[in-house]
């Protein structure tokens, strides 16, 4: 799979430390110019349904339970590979200096009724919902949000929207 950036967030001076690694996958649902995404109002933020894969699961089931999890999606298939972000990050727990994100993304056809999401606590705390959306206007509207450096950035938005952009760049007609 083809590595889109590595990115190395500024509070990150080098990779020494205390590492945590995460491997990610991140679905690529798209409908024309509309695409399904994770708005979340803490962050103010257009995400990418998706996430950490457990230990005992392999990159393309624990992206079918993540999208289905948060999106209430069923009948996910994954049709092709898109590629890659490495980031390397602090990390928010004092047991680890870094975290070491390995996020994969892929494209995927799903059931066209979506329904009722399994969110986590903290994902409803943080007022996550999956919206369909022109992806232009999740562009712009992130672009606006890292441009204000509004103080509920969170930390996956820069490379949420390299990936976006990329999408927008290759996969729109």
């Amino acid at each position: 799979m083809r590595m889109i950036q590595k990115l190395i967030h500024p509070a990150t001076p080098d990779l020494n430390g205390r590492m945590f690694e995460r491997k990610a996958a991140r679905g690529i649902i798209m409908r024309g110019s509309e695409i399904l995404l994770l708005y979340t109002r803490r962050y103010n933020d257009y995400s990418f349904p998706g996430g950490g894969v457990e230990a005992d699961e392999d990159l393309l089931s624990g992206l079918r339970r993540e999208i289905a999890e948060e999106t209430g999606a069923t009948q996910v298939e994954v049709t092709n590979e898109f590629g890659y972000i490495e980031e390397y990050r602090p990390h928010y727990k004092p047991e680890y200096d870094l975290i070491h994100m390995l996020s994969y993304y892929y494209v995927c056809n799903i059931h066209e009724h979506l329904g009722e999401a399994q969110l986590e606590d903290y994902e409803l705390n943080n007022g996550m919902s999956a919206v369909w959306i022109d992806i232009h206007q999740a562009i712009k509207h992130n672009r606006q949000v890292i441009k204000n450096k509004e103080a509920s950035m969170g930390f996956s938005i820069e490379r949420e929207t390299i990936v976006l952009e990329l999408i927008a760049s290759e996969l729109i007609l």
